[in-house]
C-alpha cells in the first residue's frame, strides 16, 4: 500500500524535518516496515553533502566482527575521499552504520561516487548540494529521532512509509531513491511498474547503475537521465505517463522543485493543498492536516495529471 508525501515552502525555509515527520506519522498505517525522508537544505556555498551507510541495521547485532568491519569501511571511505582530492569539512555519525559528510570538491563527482561505492557494503544514500536522503527501518518517529530530523531547516522534502510486498525489509529496499549519480534528484512512489526490466536494461545500456530491484528507483533514474539530456522536469514527467506502464503515483524533488505525477488510471491516491506559502501533498488528507492547525481546502488530482512547483 505505502504512503507518500511532499511539501515545498514557496518563501522562507522552515523546519521541514519536523513537518515531514508529522506527515509520515499520519501515514504509518500505510507502511510500518520502513520510513524515508529526502530533505533539501543549504549546506553552504560550493559545499556538497554525502549521506552513506556501511552496513544494514540488522548487521550491528552480529557481534564484534561487524563493529570492526564498520570501522574499517568508514576508514576506507575517508582514505579514498582524500585520495581523490576531496577536502572533508565535517563528519557526523548518525548511527553506528550511517554517516553524514560535508566536503569541498570541484572535480568529477561521479568518479568520487563510483570509487566510494566500489568498497564492499558501502552505499551512498545521497550526494548533492542540497539533498540529504535518510531512510531506515521503523516508523516516522523512530527514524526522525534516530537521525535528528526534528530540527532540520530547509525548503522542501518528500517522504515515504513502506509496506514491503515484493522485496526485503532492509534499508536498501526502502524509499526514497536518489538518482545516482545526479545531484539532488529523489523520488517516492506508490504503485507498480510492469515494464520495469525493459526500462532498466535500456538505462543500464546508457551507463546508469541500480542499487536495488525496486521499480521506484527506476523512476528516479529515468527522470534524471531525461533532464541530463536537456529535457525539462515537467516534460520528462509527462513522458513518463506514456512510457512507464503500470499503476502509479509518484513525487519527485530536485534542488529547487517539487513535482507529482498520477498515471492515466489514477488508481493510487493523492491529495493536494496549495497556498501562497506552501504546497503539501500526500496519499491521505490526514497527513496534510497534521501540519496545518487551521481549516484548509484540499483536492484530488485528475488521472494523467502532472504538477510541478518551484520553491
Amino acid at each position: 500500500m505505502c504512503g507518500i508525501a511532499g511539501i515545498i515552502r514557496r518563501g522562507n525555509p522552515g523546519n521541514i524535518g519536523k513537518e515531514m515527520t508529522s506527515m509520515l506519522r499520519s501515514l504509518k498505517h500505510r507502511g510500518p516496515d520502513s520510513t524515508g525522508f529526502a530533505v533539501y537544505g543549504s549546506p553552504g556555498e560550493n559545499q556538497c553533502v554525502m549521506r552513506f551507510k556501511v552496513a544494514e541495521q540488522e548487521d550491528v547485532s552480529k557481534g564484534f566482527d561487524i563493529h570492526q568491519q564498520i570501522k574499517n569501511r568508514r576508514a576506507l571511505v575517508n582514505s579514498r575521499l582524500i585520495e581523490m582530492g576531496v577536502e572533508i569539512l565535517t563528519e557526523e555519525e548518525a548511527t553506528e552504520y550511517a554517516f553524514r559528510y560535508t566536503f569541498n570538491f570541484d572535480g568529477d563527482m561521479r568518479r568520487v561516487a563510483d570509487y566510494i561505492e566500489d568498497i564492499d557494503n558501502v552505499e551512498i544514500m545521497s550526494l548533492g548540494e542540497g539533498l540529504e536522503l535518510i531512510k531506515d527501518l521503523g516508523d516516522a518517529d523512530v527514524v526522525s529521532e534516530q537521525y535528528n530530523l526534528g530540527t532540520f531547516n530547509g525548503s522542501h522534502a518528500i517522504g515515504h512509509t513502506r509496506m514491503a510486498t515484493e522485496s526485503d525489509v532492509d534499508i536498501r529496499s526502502a524509499h526514497p531513491y536518489w538518482a545516482y549519480p545526479f545531484n539532488d534528484v529523489s523520488v517516492v512512489h506508490n504503485g507498480q511498474l510492469t515494464n520495469y526490466w525493459g526500462w532498466r536494461r535500456a538505462l543500464e545500456h546508457r551507463g546508469h547503475r541500480f542499487m536495488s530491484n525496486c521499480d521506484s528507483e527506476l523512476i528516479a533514474v529515468y527522470l534524471a537521465d531525461k533532464m541530463d539530456r536537456g529535457i525539462d522536469l515537467e516534460e520528462a514527467m509527462h513522458d513518463s505517463l506514456e512510457e512507464l506502464d503500470g499503476v502509479f503515483t509518484y513525487v519527485v524533488a530536485t534542488s529547487d522543485r517539487l513535482g507529482m505525477a498520477k498515471d492515466l488510471m489514477a488508481a493510487k491516491p493523492m491529495v493536494l493543498y496549495e497556498s501562497e506559502d506552501f504546497v503539501a501533498l500526500a496519499s491521505e488528507e490526514v497527513a496534510i492536516r497534521s501540519i496545518f492547525p487551521h481549516e484548509i481546502d484540499t483536492y484530488d488530482p485528475y488521472e494523467g495529471e502532472v504538477r510541478v512547483w518551484q520553491r
